[in-house]
């Protein structure tokens, strides 16, 4: 075989890789020369090789847009779904929750409501689900409920289609973290008003909250009616978890205690 029959070969898969790139297929073009040797190494087809190169790229693809979409849902760190401690709360029941880490709540628009003291994993438990959500290919969001506040503060004189832009109101699966800590005034609870009448039937939100459902007309400023209205909304389609027991920090901070001279 000359020289020259021996680079043609290369020429061929240097043409195929430029032609992948000029596509936007660069994961597909960076394994083709892997794949091609491996190809015939193995016996494989041309089929197979088209396929696992496809793979591979969309893999790839996903997995980038899990690391955006990770970072733009502003989750606290942290709190990935391996790590809850079902042993330590044994409230929770782990089918419940690997039930709704399918998603299928978010698919029909459900309210989650959390309710428990604090420290018992109730933030974790809906970051937990919101990572599974991005895996699944929702859209989601978390926002304490001063910084959801503060935000649609900033919003609240403007013509009511443009806030309707906001991630706050369009993402498919949204997390208001810290409900009830704190009561709201009654420009705040009609701000909150808005957005769960806007997200009703539309998209998914979970809420965490220190306080029972009798008692949340204490947290929009005393006014039975807007509590009446929101929660009307928000239990339409629901599900709702009462998490009790010990809080996870004061556990830590006992087996640091021990662990001290």
């Amino acid at each position: 075989m000359t020289k020259a029959t021996k680079s043609r070969p290369r020429l061929e898969v240097a043409g195929t890789r430029e032609k992948l790139l000029q596509l936007g297929l660069g994961h597909a073009a960076e394994i083709l020369v892997s794949e091609l040797t491996e190809a015939a190494q193995h016996d494989r087809s041309a089929h197979q090789v088209l396929d696992r190169s496809l793979a591979h790229e969309l893999g790839e693809r996903d997995a980038r847009r899990i690391r955006t979409s990770l970072r733009l849902a502003g989750l606290p760190p942290g709190m990935t779904p391996g790590e809850f401690d079902f042993a330590f709360r044994p409230s929770i029941e782990r089918r419940q929750i690997e039930t709704l880490a399918t998603c299928g709540f978010i698919r029909e628009h459900a309210t989650l409501l959390v309710q428990g003291p604090p420290g018992v994993g109730k933030t974790h438990l809906c970051v937990s689900l919101a990572i599974k959500a991005i895996e699944h290919g929702f859209s989601v969001a978390f926002y304490l409920l001063e910084d959801l506040l503060h935000e649609m503060r900033k919003d609240a004189h403007v013509a009511p289609q443009r806030p309707r832009r906001k991630k706050y109101f369009n993402v498919s699966y949204l997390v208001v973290d810290e409900v009830g800590y704190e009561p709201m005034s009654r420009e705040d609870t009609g701000l909150f008003f808005r957005l769960v009448s806007y997200r009703y039937c539309r998209g998914s939100t979970a809420i965490t909250t220190n306080k029972s459902v009798k008692d949340w007309p204490g947290i929009f400023a005393g006014d039975e009616a807007s509590a009446a209205a929101i929660l009307d909304r928000l239990l339409h389609k629901s599900v709702v978890l009462n998490i009790r027991g010990r809080s996870y920090r004061l556990r830590e901070l006992e087996e640091n205690l021990k662990d001290r001279p």
